[in-house]
């Protein structure tokens, strides 16, 4: 059985109200693919390298999350996954304007249009709210939300303070609704 659109964003601001209301609302990352192009030999020893440096920063292990991520970079420097997974690891370390160089290079390689960009799009988002620097932060989220990052977009519904506010009052109507018999 399906559902239509509509009961699908109700059942969305039901679970969350802090999305916004709307289908526009309820695209999700899966939406975008990773598409290098034709995948070679090279690509898929930086793949192995990425998910090795995944595992070292999840481990705690920077220094060498770090060289994974470089080693993949000398391989395959055409694929944007590897500058936006070590701009990960830079921001941990705290080289704040090395993440942001690699968050760069990742989008122009992308293109600005898969999942990669929408990540690092978000990601340096992230890093322009840390700086306070709202327009560039609201601008790459909206890109980002625009190809249908939900974190994206649920920052941006947190970023305002009137969208905040409509979907607060929305959840509290829902709830007199529930509480009516």
């Amino acid at each position: 059985m399906s559902i239509s659109q509509h009961d699908n964003d109700i059942l969305n601001v039901l679970f969350d109200p802090n999305l916004p209301f709307g289908s526009e609302a309820s695209c999700n990352d899966s939406s975008l693919a990773f598409d290098e192009g034709t995948e070679t030999e090279q690509d898929r020893t930086a793949k192995r390298l990425e998910i090795e440096g995944v595992e070292h920063a999840e481990s705690g292990r920077l220094c060498e999350s770090l060289s994974s991520f470089s080693a993949a970079i000398v391989i395959a420097p055409h694929r944007a996954s590897c500058y936006n997974n070590r701009a990960q690891t830079l921001r941990l370390q705290g080289d704040v304007e090395g993440a942001l160089q690699d968050l760069d290079r990742a989008i122009e390689l992308s293109g600005g249009q898969s999942l990669v960009a929408s990540q690092a799009l978000t990601q340096r988002g992230l890093i322009w709210l840390l700086r306070s620097e709202q327009t560039l932060a609201r601008d790459d989220l909206e890109k980002a939300a625009g190809m249908g990052n939900m974190f994206a977009k649920k920052l941006l519904v947190r970023l305002n303070p009137y969208a905040a506010l409509c979907n607060q009052m929305l959840c509290q109507m829902m709830q007199q609704l529930r509480q009516c018999p």
